[in-house]
């Protein structure tokens, strides 16, 4: 009863496919002479169309000259698969949001809407998408695809993560990866949306399931999602409050300004020292502010497409 009256409490996105072409309608806006040319798949030569293919792309033009068959075949097809792993954990439901939209935005809201952008971009292009998402369980997991059918399934799968809040649950985020490296048996691109929340412990156990991702010669991009204002900058007001550790549920009380320029030296340290590592292991590190908007994440997308071959 609890947990229905919590899920009620929050709502997903509206239309979180309407949100994603929005997203990428904008970004493609702002790239006047794109280099990207992955775009608007670039028409490259004509092949004789066979029986059983789709007609889309015959070219009807030519037909009524020659009374033959042919299909246009574009520069951009790509048999590109693409896995994307969504980190759902407590501490990715921060800070709360009870509606989401393109303004209002929690770190896996933000996790959602980038990776529902770049799926847009993706069925453009006809490409295969998958997807993971964990917590302190694997809450989904579906392997590539490029139908409709499937699209949809995983912006359904997308949204409903949303209302998936685990409540003080430590999340070991290695044994997924591990887990899903041995999943994909092909290779993909790889995107990790995570804040990258564990112990010190827990770290090199992480670098490690990150790197069974590049044994199998995926190529692995961290998008490190964070709230800059509040978990870099640690921009509080002065007043008494109670810091909570959402999974664990351990609580501090304590004045912002008190611990504000040690706090940022730390969280400073631990981000140069993250980026450190995935270039030593690597693995690309995109830092990904969840109030900075997507076309870092777009961007990025379509540079690994360019170079994935």
């Amino acid at each position: 009863m609890n947990i229905e009256k919590e899920i009620n409490e929050i709502s997903g996105f509206k239309n979180l496919e309407l949100l994603a072409t929005q997203v990428v309608e904008g970004f493609i806006s702002g790239l006047h002479k794109s280099p990207f040319h992955g775009f608007s798949a670039e028409f490259a030569e004509h092949k004789i169309y066979n029986n059983g293919e789709s007609t889309k792309h015959i070219d009807w033009k030519l037909f009524a000259k020659t009374d033959k068959l042919y299909t246009k075949r574009y520069e951009e097809e790509t048999n590109l698969r693409c896995h994307f792993i969504i980190d759902n954990s407590s501490s990715m439901h921060y800070p709360k949001v009870k509606e989401f939209s393109i303004h209002s935005l929690n770190k896996i809201g933000f996790s959602v809407l980038a990776t529902a952008a770049i799926m847009n971009l993706m069925k453009r292009q006809r490409d295969a998408v998958g997807m993971s998402i964990y917590s302190n369980e694997y809450e989904y997991y579906a392997s590539e695809k490029g139908s409709e059918r499937h699209h949809q399934m995983l912006l359904a799968q997308l949204n409903q993560a949303l209302l998936r809040e685990r409540k003080e649950v430590k999340t070991k985020t290695y044994t997924h990866l591990h887990l899903i490296a041995e999943k994909l048996k092909r290779r993909s691109l790889v995107f990790l949306f995570s804040d990258m929340f564990q112990s010190d412990k827990e770290e090199e156990a992480l670098f490690e399931a990150l790197q069974h991702l590049k044994y199998n010669k995926h190529e692995v991009i961290l998008f490190h999602t964070y709230d800059k204002r509040k978990e870099l900058a640690f921009d509080f007001s002065n007043r008494p409050k109670r810091f909570v550790d959402v999974e664990t549920g351990e609580h501090v009380n304590l004045y912002a300004d008190n611990i504000r320029e040690s706090y940022e030296a730390a969280v400073k340290e631990y981000f140069e020292a993250l980026k450190l590592k995935c270039g030593q292991y690597r693995i690309k590190y995109v830092n990904a502010n969840i109030n900075e908007g997507f076309n870092k994440i777009l961007t990025t997308y379509l540079l690994e497409r360019q170079k994935f071959g």
